[in-house]
């Protein structure tokens, strides 16, 4: 199976189950799925069956003869016959039986999303958590539960050495003692059982200040800094809870305003490593690459701009007819970092980083992010959740961090999932880097988790082409 497409002046195509990149001339890109039509139609695959030392040069001029071939084009045939021999081009898919036994396979609980706060100062427009309640009460977690979800996680993470802890909410600094206090004991706990906690924080910035920062830069690996890029932007989807739309509560100045110093000075202490500025566009802002834009400018290196996940009657909804134009905008961003790397400014794009050999293991390609069993989120009263998106939705309460998983169906249904168990994904180029898409945005657009979100789809599959288009730019330049 081969997907074959043209970006920024690259003509690409990618043996889907090798996962060869080939970069090629116009002829060659116009050659290979030809050829792979006329090794279907005579053998029912495309893939090497034979001997090659027997078969290419014969094969060649066959191909030549159906296809019309003048001396150039066959001399090119033979090449990529070549490459089919060499198992880099037309390659049969090596996973399918692989994943009849994949969901009997152990696991561990490796890493947890810590909701310390279902409560925030701001009130984003878009949020799936209800402006951080969860669609339910106000909380904050306390030092008990979270010391028992640290210690869920340490009994349930088998030889597993390095745990993955995200402080998150809601805003999590509403709760900064209880953090710190968290941090402090999941270290008290490593040497003992070793393990090594690796903490994150996702904060909407405002409350950030020097004790903070430099508690954060001590222990945590990596901090997630909200916001949405333009100005204009930013302070219409992210206004202060209060009510006074786009005025900080103290008068003082906009979310914007308040939060851009801030963040600069995160980038500079962390050295512009271990961190993201991350922002969602909407239907309001389909532009969205002038976002990106700007944050670069501002000097910005870590980047990660994403697309809602909204209701389909809200108005900041992503729709079908808004596809064609952020597909754009895609491509647009990708030869924009091309310009800025040329340039001698080059910054990193979250969707657009892609690792095309030391990437994740076969297992991580073929069942994504883990939720449900190697993932789980953790409300402030301790139920467990197949992750952070599913909270809120009581039918998906796996158990709690006292008494562990007594759910062993959800688990197992999560266990289960993969990349084969969805219709949409067993024909599409896609499927070994994103895995499938996101459990929580199948299940709230389509109530199963083993289908796929089609707007979310269509543009994961554009963010892999840009992001396949600039590794293959980078190793030309």
């Amino acid at each position: 199976m081969i997907h074959a497409y043209q970006n920024n002046g690259y003509h690409i195509v990618l043996d889907v189950n090798s996962g060869a990149v080939h970069v090629v001339d116009e002829l060659a890109y116009d050659l290979i799925p030809r050829i792979e039509e006329q090794l279907t139609e005579r053998f029912g695959t495309a893939a090497q069956t034979e001997d090659p030392e027997d078969q290419i040069p014969a094969l060649t001029q066959e191909l030549a003869d159906a296809l019309g071939a003048d001396d150039e084009s066959t001399e090119v045939i033979g090449e990529i016959l070549g490459l089919r021999a060499e198992g880099r081009l037309y390659t049969e898919d090596p996973y399918r039986q692989y994943a009849t036994a994949f969901r009997h396979r152990q696991t561990v609980v490796k890493a947890l999303c810590l909701n310390v706060a279902h409560e925030c100062n701001l009130a984003c427009r878009y949020c799936f958590a209800g402006e951080g309640e969860y669609h339910g009460e106000r909380a904050l977690m306390s030092a008990e539960v979270g010391r028992a979800a640290l210690d869920f996680l340490v009994r349930n993470s088998g030889n597993r050495r390095n745990l993955e802890v995200d402080f998150f909410g809601g805003e999590p600094l509403l709760n900064w003692d209880v953090v710190k206090e968290l941090v402090r004991y999941g270290r008290s706990l490593e040497k003992d059982h070793d393990k090594h906690f690796r903490f994150t924080i996702t904060t909407n910035g405002t409350l950030l200040n020097e004790e903070i920062l430099e508690f954060v830069n001590r222990e945590m690996d990596n901090i997630v800094l909200s916001i949405d890029g333009r100005k204009e932007v930013n302070d219409r989807m992210r206004p202060w809870r209060s009510g006074k739309g786009q005025e900080s509560v103290d008068g003082a100045a906009s979310v914007y305003e308040r939060i851009v110093p801030k963040y600069l000075a995160v980038a500079r202490s962390r050295n512009e490593e271990r961190y993201f500025v991350r922002g969602t566009f909407t239907h309001e802002n389909l532009d969205f690459s002038e976002d990106v834009k700007h944050l670069a400018d501002l000097g910005f290196t870590r980047i990660s701009v994403e697309p809602v996940v909204a209701a389909p009657e809200s108005p900041w909804a992503i729709r079908e007819e808004d596809i064609p134009v952020l597909s754009a905008e895609y491509d647009k961003l990708a030869g924009m970092i091309l310009q800025y790397r040329r340039e001698g400014r080059p910054f990193h794009f979250f969707h657009f980083d892609i690792d095309l050999e030391g990437g994740p293991c076969v297992a991580k390609r073929l069942s994504g992010c883990g939720s449900g069993c190697e993932y789980l989120g953790v409300t402030p009263w301790g139920d467990l959740y197949p992750c952070h998106q599913f909270v809120g939705n009581e039918r998906f309460v796996m158990g709690n961090v006292f008494d562990g998983i007594t759910r062993e169906d959800i688990r197992e249904q999560f266990l289960a999932s993969n990349v084969y168990t969805r219709e949409e994904c067993t024909g599409c180029f896609a499927r070994y880097y994103c895995s499938g898409g996101c459990a929580a945005n199948a299940w709230n657009f389509n109530g199963d988790i083993n289908t796929v979100y089609r707007e979310g789809c269509a543009l994961q599959k554009k963010r892999i082409e840009c992001a396949i288009m600039l590794k293959a730019a980078e190793a030309e330049e």
